[in-house]
């Protein structure tokens, strides 16, 4: 069953609405709330982003508070697990495409658990050293200390926070030891570190605070906002942003709101291509049924703050 991919958001102020609505409004998401039993409403794109919000937490939201790799798997009718699968292809959230463009200002890489961490780097030196043009790479982290799961994985042994292992990923796959500058809070809430390859561009490794400390680690939009100040954005920038194909789409729209239409930056996001697995040695993650439902939730979600944030 083939289903036509519905594309994402641009990230220009004006077409933004209209991108959401698109996705929003989709036959392959039409088609998962009907297989839930819901009852699709009326209304403009604020409000069906909010019955949607409380809808897929209804229904698509299996981490009860918890990261991630805390999610208990739903058991879903074959039918409805095989419908999830061809959706989540149409949503954009299977697979990889290329770069949109050749040059960009700058390559984003997005933390993640340490697997993660490791492929995206290897990704981004992957795209610069087979065309992919840009000025500088960002990577952002956070000190979210590793799970006892992580630090038992044989490549990451020594790392003890998310950056730690975002490190590791830089100095392995652009083949460089020492960051030439080193800036550390005085309270140790973050951290930046600077590499200057000779064929790469700048790198900068960062381990972003949290907007509110105290209550739970950086999240993605502390680490592109952190980014964002140090890079010196500036209007008319082009980024590419890096991340796992099952996250393109929340992680797209973040990027959207709080780098495209904040800096007047284009973005661009794409996947690290899991047919590059020989070449990243390193095992994929299984992607399941709940995990796809999980992060259409956290689209939906990102697509909404996405909404509010041009006033809507």
């Amino acid at each position: 069953m083939h289903v036509q991919p519905v594309p994402l958001p641009s990230g220009e102020p004006a077409a933004v609405l209209d991108g959401v609505a698109r996705w929003i409004t989709s036959a392959p998401l039409r088609d998962l709330v009907a297989a839930f039993g819901g009852r699709w409403p009326g209304g403009d794109s604020p409000s069906l982003l909010g019955w949607l919000d409380a809808f897929s937490a209804t229904h698509w939201d299996f981490r009860a508070g918890g990261e991630r790799p805390d999610a208990v798997e739903p058991d879903l009718d074959p039918e409805v697990a095989a419908l999830v699968e061809v959706s989540a292809e149409a949503l954009g959230m299977v697979g990889a495409k290329p770069p949109p463009r050749r040059d960009y200002k700058h390559v984003v890489v997005l933390g993640g658990f340490a697997y993660a961490c490791l492929r995206r780097t290897a990704y981004a030196a992957h795209l610069l050293h087979r065309g992919t043009i840009a000025e500088g790479v960002g990577v952002l982290g956070s000190l979210r200390p590793l799970s006892a799961a992580e630090r038992a994985l044989p490549p990451v042994a020594g790392c003890h926070s998310e950056v730690d292992v975002l490190d590791l990923g830089v100095r392995r796959a652009f083949k460089v030891d020492e960051p030439a500058e080193t800036d550390v809070a005085p309270d140790g809430s973050w951290s930046v570190r600077t590499y200057v390859p000779a064929d790469d561009p700048r790198i900068t490794v960062l381990a972003a605070p949290s907007s509110e400390p105290g209550v739970r680690r950086a999240h993605t939009a502390d680490t592109q906002r952190f980014w964002a100040r140090r890079a010196a954005l500036a209007q008319g920038d082009r980024l590419l942003v890096v991340t796992a194909p099952i996250y393109v789409p929340f992680q797209h729209c973040d990027a959207v709101r709080t780098l495209g239409l904040p800096y007047g930056c284009a973005v661009d996001t794409v996947g690290v291509d899991p047919r590059l697995a020989d070449e990243l040695p390193l095992p994929e993650p299984t992607l399941t049924p709940g995990r796809y439902l999980q992060e259409i939730r956290s689209a939906i979600r990102s697509m909404r703050l996405l909404v509010a944030a041009l006033g809507g």
